[in-house]
């Protein structure tokens, strides 16, 4: 969906429609933190699968991964459009290309809070858990090499 929004963005922005426009930009934004979401998603599943190998069961886990990764994209949009849905419009990069329009966020403090900051957070999650799984992996090797070098004397 990120995709198709980002394909037909600067289309739908060069009929000068603001609710139109709006509609887009805000589309865009939540599928954008939607997929900054599950890439945290995956790597806290991750995380799981191969540090917490026992004891991991979690009822409904799946229900409650969709909540989280379509929920809180949600409620930063949702949090945006309470405070001002005039943060979203069509912004021109080129004022001598008419088609370079593009429905995006026009504020730069929202654009840095609710879209770098988020970046950033998932990446030092994904950092962290990508560290971790690496280091118990070579925990288990190294465990596993003392083993049979005990086997093998």
């Amino acid at each position: 969906m990120l995709n198709m929004v980002f394909l037909i963005n600067s289309w739908l922005s060069s009929f000068n429609q603001p609710g139109l426009c709006i509609t887009m930009a805000v589309l865009l934004h939540y599928f954008l933190l939607a997929a900054f979401t599950w890439m945290c998603l995956e790597s806290v599943h991750f995380y799981s699968a191969l540090v917490k190998v026992f004891n991991v069961y979690v009822p409904k886990y799946i229900l409650k991964c969709c909540i989280a990764g379509w929920g809180i994209p949600a409620i930063v949009i949702i949090l945006v459009l309470i405070i001002n849905k005039d943060f979203y419009g069509n912004g021109s990069h080129s004022e001598s290309n008419p088609y370079s329009n593009f429905c995006w966020i026009q504020d730069n403090i929202v654009f840095y809070i609710s879209v770098v900051a988020y970046f950033f957070f998932i990446f030092l999650t994904n950092t962290a858990m990508f560290i971790t799984v690496l280091l118990q992996i070579h925990s288990v090797k190294t465990r596993t090499q003392k083993r049979s070098r005990f086997w093998k004397r």
